[in-house]
C-alpha cells in the first residue's frame, strides 16, 4: 500500500491446502486464512493472539470493536460469531473486500461495517475518536515487510480512538527490522503501557497496548479470567496469561 492507494502488487489472490483457504496479495505471503468447513475458527495462531484483549475487557451489545486491515476477514468473522459487539473494519483496498465477500464468507449483518479508507485518515475522523473498546491492527501489503502504518502519529491515533479504558492489539514481526521502531512508537503513544505475547507462526509477535487506569486484580483472579476466556471463547488464554505473568512482576502492574 502506498500513500496514494493500493498498488498493482496488492491484487488479492487465493490458494487452498488441506481444507484451508488462504488470501494472498499477488505474492506467496499469507494475508489471512479460513478453514472452509469452520469459517468462524481462527486458523493462524497470531490471529488468536489478536483477541488477547479479552483477558482484560468483556464486550457486550453496546461495545464497539475496530479491525484495521480486513485480511481474510478472520477477526471480523470471529468477533461477530463470539460476541454481540458492533464491529467496524477499515480496509484500504476494495478488491480485498470483494474477494472476501466472494470466497471468505463475510457475514451480512447490521453489526458489521467495512470502511474503505486509509487507517490513519480514518483514525482522525471525529466519530471514531474515543469510540472503541478494542482495536486490532493488522496492516500489511503484498511485500509483508512490516506494517504499512507504524508512525508515532498513527499509534497516537489508535490511542485516541479507544474509549477511556481500551486495549489495542498489533501484529508485528518479532525478528524484522521494523519491530524496534514499532515498539518504540507504540510505547511513546501509549505512555509505556505495553505488553508482548510470545512469538508465533512465521515470526508474528502480537503486542498489547493499554489506555486507562491501572488494573487492580490479583494473580489468582487474572488466571480465573483467563480460564473463563478459554472456556467461553475457545482460545488458549491461560497460556497467554502465564506468558504475561512471566514477563511482569505482577498483574497489578497491568493496565486497562
Amino acid at each position: 500500500m502506498s500513500a496514494s492507494g493500493p498498488s498493482s502488487d496488492d491484487i488479492p489472490t487465493l490458494s487452498e491446502l488441506d481444507g484451508i483457504r488462504y488470501l494472498h496479495l499477488g505474492t506467496e505471503w499469507v494475508q489471512g486464512a479460513m478453514r472452509i468447513r469452520k469459517p468462524d475458527e481462527l486458523v493462524l495462531a497470531y490471529t488468536q493472539q489478536m483477541m488477547a484483549w479479552l483477558l482484560f475487557l468483556e464486550p457486550d451489545k453496546d461495545s464497539h470493536v475496530g479491525v484495521l486491515g480486513l485480511g481474510a476477514g478472520s477477526l471480523l468473522r470471529y468477533t461477530l460469531a463470539r460476541s454481540k459487539a458492533q464491529v467496524v473494519t477499515v480496509e484500504w483496498n476494495p478488491a480485498v473486500t470483494a474477494m472476501c465477500r466472494a470466497y471468505f464468507r463475510l457475514p451480512e449483518t447490521s453489526r458489521s461495517r467495512i470502511d474503505h479508507e486509509d487507517a490513519q485518515t480514518w483514525l482522525g475522523e471525529s466519530p471514531n475518536i474515543g469510540n472503541y473498546m478494542a482495536l486490532m491492527v493488522d496492516l500489511y501489503d503484498a511485500s509483508a515487510q512490516g506494517p504499512v502504518r507504524d508512525s508515532v502519529e498513527f499509534y497516537q491515533g489508535c490511542y485516541r480512538a479507544l474509549e477511556e479504558a481500551g486495549v489495542m492489539t498489533v501484529n508485528l514481526f518479532g525478528e524484522h527490522a521494523s519491530y524496534p521502531r514499532n515498539m518504540a512508537n507504540i510505547r511513546q503513544a501509549f505512555g509505556g503501557r505495553v505488553l508482548e505475547l510470545p512469538e508465533v507462526d512465521a515470526g508474528n509477535r502480537v503486542v498489547l497496548a493499554f489506555k486507562g487506569p491501572v488494573l487492580q486484580v490479583s494473580t489468582a483472579r487474572f488466571l480465573e479470567r483467563a480460564q473463563d476466556v478459554e472456556s467461553r471463547y475457545g482460545l488458549p488464554a491461560r497460556r497467554w496469561a502465564r506468558a504475561l505473568l512471566a514477563g511482569r512482576k505482577g498483574v497489578d502492574e497491568l493496565v486497562v
